[in-house]
């Protein structure tokens, strides 16, 4: 008798689902189920560690051509976005657009499903962007090594927000979709773990720098979920759960957030 087929490692579905969503990079997604999405939510981390390594990559590489601080955090903001192409500002464009609709739920909903961007949107992707630019150019203008230090932070606590939006208890709003596809499919416990783990890692990287940095990142990372936490309850309370969009605009959100602590004395 032959024995039943066994599914797939959890972990190595859950990182395919996290780098097939959350990057371009070409991994393929090979299950689209509630365990996968439950995976790739956790190891979302993982994605943001990489994105975080080329962004910082790309900064230290200017700054080794002769560029100044300013042309290097350009281009350590830049990579987040070419490497999500953009689905991640977009999401912050269109959740602020619903945000600022005034409109009942479903119709705020109607207009975040819009190809279009309307002038909260603009707002917010100008004025995040700016900050996000104005922060790095304050690492890198401080050391190379603070600079690259503050594209990984941030883009991995962009990804930790998203594991957890995530977790269980915070609903789709919608029925379709990758927010209703991995809407609370993550346990707290779990959630709570994951975070632990990557604050105490950021830290770890600050020890590199000394005692003050050891606070100043562990604490990015603890300004960045409280920053995209923010954003999480309003969209739930406005829109009655998460959408894709919603996860789009907590993740930068926590990256802005990161940065702007990490610039900080």
């Amino acid at each position: 008798m032959s024995t039943p087929e066994q599914p797939p490692s959890l972990s190595l579905d859950g990182l395919r689902f996290a780098f097939g969503t959350l990057t371009v990079l070409p991994v393929r997604v090979t299950r689209w189920d509630r365990d996968a999405a439950r995976g790739g939510m956790l190891c979302a981390p993982v994605a943001g560690l990489v994105v975080g390594a080329c962004a910082a990559g790309a900064g230290l590489l200017l700054l080794f051509l002769g560029a100044g601080a300013l042309l290097a955090a350009v281009a350590s903001a830049a990579v987040p976005a070419v490497l999500t192409r953009g689905l991640h500002l977009d999401g912050l464009a269109d959740t602020a657009d619903g945000l600022g609709s005034g409109k009942p739920a479903e119709d705020a909903l109607r207009v975040m499903k819009q190809s279009d961007i309307g002038p909260f949107g603009v707002l917010a992707l100008l004025f995040v962007l700016l900050a996000q630019v104005a922060a790095l150019a304050q690492t890198y203008g401080d050391s190379w090594a603070r600079g690259a230090l503050a594209a990984l932070v941030s883009a991995t606590a962009a990804r930790l927000a998203l594991t957890l939006a995530a977790r269980t208890g915070v609903p789709a709003a919608r029925p379709e979709g990758l927010g209703a596809a991995v809407a609370g499919s993550v346990p707290v416990a779990s959630a709570l773990l994951v975070a632990a783990l990557v604050a105490v890692a950021a830290a770890g990287l600050g020890a590199f720098f000394g005692p003050f940095d050891v606070v100043r990142t562990f604490f990015a990372v603890i300004g960045a979920c409280a920053a995209a936490e923010h954003l999480l309850q309003r969209c739930t309370r406005r829109f009655g759960g998460v959408t894709g969009d919603v996860f789009g605009g907590v993740a930068e959100t926590a990256a802005t957030a990161a940065l702007v602590v990490l610039s900080l004395g």
